[in-house]
C-alpha cells in the first residue's frame, strides 16, 4: 500500500510584541512624567512656605527661592510660644470636631432613610441632596449671614458649625447612600426575624458595615472645616474667637514686614490638616471606591 502523506497543520507565526510593549512603556513613561509634574507644581508652594520659615528676612530679600543658609529656628520657636497661635488652634479644633460629629450623625441618618425606605419622595429627596452639590457657600453667604444674625449666633463658633454641617450634608449623603443600598435586604429580614427593631438594625448592622464611608465623610468634613475661611470671616468679629485661617490673615496683616515669621505661622497652621489627611488617605480612597461600586 502506498503511504499517505499527512501534512502538518500550518503554524501561526507569533506577532511581534516589541512595538506594543514599547508603546505601553512609553505611555506609562509619559503618564508618570505628567503625574510628577503636577505633584511638583502642588508641592513647590508648600515647600517654599515651610523652608521660608527657616530663613531670615534678609535671606528672603536677597534670594527668595534659595535654601536657608544658615537655618533659623527662632521663627518657629516664636510662633510655638505664642499663646494666640494655640488659642486659634483650639478654636479650629473645636469647630472641626463638632462639625464632623454633626455631619456624620445627621448624614448617616438621612442616607439610611433615602437608601432603605421606600416612599414616593425618596428619589426627589436624593435629587435634592445632589442639587446641593451645585450650590456653593459663596452664593449663599449674604442670606446666610442674615440668618445667623437673626438667630443670635454672630461671633460664636456655633454660627460656623451649623452652616458647615448643612453645606457638608449633600456630599455626605451622595457618598453614603451607595454603601447603605449595597447592604443585602436579606440581612435586614434575618435581623427582623431575630427580634431586632429598625433602630437596632441601624446601630448594630448598618453603622458597622458603612464604616469606610463614614470615615471618609468625617475626614472630608474635618479638613474642610479646618480650612474654612469665608464663613468665619463673616461671622467672627472678636479676635479671641478666630480660627486658624483667620489667625493667619490677622498675623500676616500685623507682621507684614516680618515675612519669615508669617511663613512660619502659615506652615504650622496647615500641619494638623496635612497630618490628619495623610494618616487617613487610604481610608478616603477606599471609601470613595466603595461608593462608586455601590
Amino acid at each position: 500500500m502506498a503511504a499517505i502523506a499527512v501534512s502538518a497543520p500550518p503554524t501561526k507565526t507569533p506577532l511581534p510584541q516589541t512595538k506594543k510593549n514599547s508603546g505601553l512603556s512609553n505611555a506609562r513613561w509619559y503618564t508618570y512624567l505628567v503625574a510628577y509634574m503636577f505633584v511638583g507644581i502642588c508641592i513647590a508652594p508648600v515647600l517654599f512656605i515651610v523652608l521660608g520659615g527657616f530663613r531670615s528676612n534678609s535671606q528672603i530679600t536677597v534670594d527668595p527661592s534659595g535654601l536657608p543658609n544658615p537655618w533659623q529656628l527662632t521663627n518657629y520657636a516664636d510662633v510655638l510660644t505664642n499663646p494666640t497661635f494655640w488659642r486659634q488652634m483650639g478654636n479650629s479644633a473645636f469647630v472641626g470636631v463638632f462639625t464632623t460629629l454633626g455631619v456624620v450623625v445627621l448624614g448617616v441618618m438621612a442616607s439610611y432613610v433615602v437608601a432603605r425606605y421606600k416612599f414616593s419622595a425618596s428619589g426627589a429627596m436624593y435629587s435634592l441632596f445632589a442639587a446641593g452639590l451645585m450650590f456653593p457657600m459663596t452664593v449663599a453667604i449674604t442670606p446666610l449671614y442674615i440668618l445667623v444674625r437673626e438667630l443670635g449666633l454672630m461671633n460664636t463658633h456655633w454660627g460656623i458649625i451649623l452652616p458647615q454641617i448643612a453645606f457638608a450634608l449633600p456630599t455626605t449623603v451622595i457618598i453614603l447612600v451607595p454603601f447603605l443600598r449595597a447592604i443585602p435586604q436579606e440581612l435586614e429580614e434575618a435581623a427582623s426575624i431575630d427580634g431586632a427593631s429598625r433602630l437596632g438594625f441601624f446601630f448594630r448592622m448598618v453603622v458597622p458595615l458603612s464604616l469606610p464611608g463614614v470615615v471618609t465623610v468625617g475626614i472630608l468634613a474635618f479638613v474642610a472645616s479646618w480650612n474654612s475661611y469665608m464663613l468665619p470671616l463673616f461671622i467672627l468679629n472678636d479676635a479671641e474667637m478666630y480660627t486658624v485661617p483667620l489667625g493667619v490673615q490677622s498675623f500676616a496683616s500685623q507682621y507684614s514686614v516680618d515675612t519669615a515669621s508669617v511663613l512660619a505661622f502659615t506652615s504650622l497652621s496647615m500641619i494638623p490638616a496635612l497630618i490628619f489627611f495623610s494618616l487617613f488617605e487610604r481610608r478616603i480612597v477606599g471609601g470613595l471606591t466603595g461608593a462608586v461600586k455601590g
